[in-house]
């Protein structure tokens, strides 16, 4: 069987796809690039026409899942209004929704130790998803008095601690951990309870 590498359309985005896929069945560091070369059907060589190693290979995988996670995250927020405290709670249920359909690229973003400083483009797609959950505790929390109301940074990285903590432990199958309850349900009685305590919805009767 013929190579492709030097003849199909897309070399760079094959091996991408190639270290996704490997990400997703021995883990960020448990694959060289020789492996995600021969899966692309290219020579190791080939690759470094696009990538000066391995991290920078697993940085594009990143860097393509903050898009989907930041398009995500934004249509969960546009789906919510006009409510403000809709599209808050939707933005947390679209965490567990992106962790599970894009195991690779969440791998990739939040397990493999790439920082999302290690270009610009990474850091400015990390930064525009964690602006969407901002501006949706922005929205939310515009009522309370400015003297109690918290950061919105402070707020969306409360909720998104929550959220990465029950995708973590609940919803990726990790060894040992089951929760009586389904992910969603946990998240969302979490946030209730994270909300309630600012007063942002009232407390169940």
């Amino acid at each position: 069987m013929p190579k492709r590498g030097y003849h199909h359309g897309n070399l760079r985005q094959a091996l991408v796809e190639a270290a996704l896929s490997l990400i997703e069945e021995k883990g960020p560091t448990g694959f060289t690039l020789s492996e995600a070369a021969k899966q692309a059907g290219v020579t190791p060589a080939a690759v470094y026409r696009h990538f000066s190693g391995r991290e920078d290979l697993i940085a594009e995988a990143a860097r393509q899942g903050y898009e989907i996670f930041a398009d995500v995250m934004k249509y969960a927020y546009d789906s919510g209004q006009p409510s403000a405290l809709a599209a808050f709670e939707a933005t947390g249920r679209a965490y567990l929704a992106f962790a599970r359909k894009y195991p690779g690229h969440y791998i990739a973003m939040f397990e493999s130790g790439i920082s999302v400083n290690h270009s610009p483009e990474l850091a400015a797609v990390s930064a525009r998803a964690r602006g969407v959950l901002e501006q949706a505790a922005t929205d939310l929390s515009q009522h309370i008095p400015p003297e109690k109301r918290p950061p919105p940074q402070m707020f969306s990285s409360h909720i998104w601690a929550l959220s990465h903590g029950v995708v973590e432990l609940f919803a990726r199958n990790s060894p040992g951990t089951r929760a009586p309850f389904p992910p969603e349900d946990l998240l969302e009685t979490g946030i209730g309870v994270y909300l309630r305590g600012l007063g942002l919805i009232p407390p169940d009767e």
